[in-house]
Formats: C-alpha cells, structure tokens, sequence
C-alpha cells in the first residue's frame, strides 16, 4: 500500500477504512467486528474513527476488532495507524483528555495515532491545540490534527505541528481544490477525504460507468482510484461488506490514464471559484 509523509513524522497509507455508522446498533456488533477483522486480513491498515460514531459504539468494535486480530498474529500494533475524533464541545483543555481516555479505554489502546478535532467548537483553536500537544507529550496520541477545517480555520489555527486535516471530498465535491487542498500541499499535510464515493452515489455515475467498462472495473472503484491519484490525498471509505472492503484495495492499485483523467474531469469540472467547505 502507497503511503504519504506525515509533517511531524511516520506515514499514513492513501487508503483507510472509515467506520461512520458503525456501532450504532448491539444487535449487529458481532458482524461488524467480523468485518473489522476481515479489513485487517485482507491488508487494510489504516483505521478511522471517532467518539461521535455510535456515541463510541465504533470504537468499542474497532476494539475488540483489533484485540482479537493481534491475538491471533494477523498483525502487529506498529503496523496499524489508528484515527480518532474529539467532540468539538468535549474539545476544551480538560475535555480533551478526559475524551482521548475514553476513546483509548474503548479502543483498548494505549496510544492513538492520528487525535483529530471533529469540527470547530465553542472553545478557541490555541485551547484544544495545547490540549492535543498535551496528550502528544504524555504518549497518549501520536499526533494530532483536525476535521472539516477550511483555508481560514487552517490560517487561524497556524499550527505547524497539525499532522492532517480530514474533509469531505470526492468527485462530486470537489470544492476543497480550489485553496484548501494546494494550502495543504504547500506544508506536505495530507489531505483525508472521507466519504470519497459520495456514500455510494457514484456507483451510478453513467460517466462514470462508462470510464469503468473500459477498464473492467466499477464505476465506484473509478471514482476512488480519481481520489487516491490527487497528489497528497488519502481516502476513508466506509466499507463493511467483504466484496466492497476488497473492491476498495483493488482501486488502489487502479492507474488512471490521462485521457481517463481528462474525461473525468470533463463530467466533473474543478471548482472554478471558492466554495463553501461542505460537510456531511
């Protein structure tokens, strides 16, 4: 798996897995652990999450996910890079930590490897930074970062140490490319985009399809592929079925021609002027 440098060290794989949704309901945990494991299995790396999810219900499966793979030797803890989120209003000098403690006990860790802030809150920037470099100091998380920043969140939060930002982005949202992601690419911060298949929509882009048949691939794996090929960029995709989980790795090794790259952006232009950060 093709990895990014992280601004304050180590590296990040381009592709992850995103648990949005997952922990909601006890009467699926047992099958969402299994799909968890079957991720790891199958090579999936890099882990995405927050306390938001489930009100902890994800981390809890990523949890045991995770206990039962290392208890089995399908892979060792350094090899995982494991993300999380603080709740913007849990996010002051005293929540933060009381958050991350929370988040470990569930995930069943001792350190966290990417401590992002899910979205701007009531507390100032300069608060929660000293709250994450805090935690960073004490071993608890790795590093840290933020979520749904925008360029002047970015510029307001200046923060050298900030290791990623993480924004909705996909074909069908490709407002970040107009300031925000060329301000990351200029500090070598990646650039997550969650929900990079617009939550399925994609699968049924007729262009997109088109491009797809071409290739012997779906139009999904497509728009993924686009997303993983954007320099600085790595994608979390939710995927919880076995045929998805692997359709989502064979994309990453998907190369896009650039006559495939220019229709693309043929059906889906570049952002022309700044927009509105969107959120999901």
């Amino acid at each position: 798996m093709r990895t990014l440098d992280l601004p304050t060290g180590g590296k990040i794989p381009v592709l992850g897995l995103g648990t949005w949704c997952i922990g909601e309901d006890p009467a699926l945990r047992g099958a969402e652990v299994a799909a968890v494991r079957s991720a790891i299995a199958m090579g999936y790396r890099l882990i995405d999450t927050a306390e938001m999810y489930g009100e902890g219900g994800a981390e809890e499966v990523i949890g045991q996910a995770i206990a039962e793979a290392l208890r089995a030797g399908d892979v060792k803890r350094e090899e995982l890079f494991v993300v999380s989120k603080v709740y913007p209003h849990n996010a002051s000098r005293r929540g933060t930590p009381a958050a991350c403690a929370r988040s470990l006990a569930r995930l069943g860790l001792d350190r966290i490897d990417l401590y992002l802030l899910h979205w701007r809150g009531q507390y100032p920037l300069s608060e929660t930074a000293e709250a994450m470099r805090s935690l960073v100091d004490k071993g608890l998380i790795a590093r840290w970062g933020v979520s749904n920043f925008d360029t002047d969140d970015m510029q307001q939060l200046a923060a050298p140490d900030c290791a990623a930002n993480q924004v909705y982005y996909a074909l069908s949202e490709r407002g970040p490319e107009f300031s925000l992601l060329p301000w990351q690419r200029e500090r070598s911060m990646p650039f997550m985009a969650y929900s990079p298949i617009d939550r399925g929509s994609l699968a049924d882009d007729a262009g997109l399809q088109q491009i797809a048949q071409r290739l012997g691939v779906t139009a999904a794996q497509v728009a993924l592929a686009w997303v993983m090929a954007q320099p600085g960029v790595v994608a979390i995709p939710k995927a919880v079925r076995d045929a998805h989980q692997r359709d989502n790795l064979a994309a990453a090794a998907l190369s896009l021609s650039a006559e495939d790259l220019a229709e693309i952006d043929r059906l889906h232009p570049p952002p022309k002027r700044k927009k509105p950060l969107a959120m999901i």
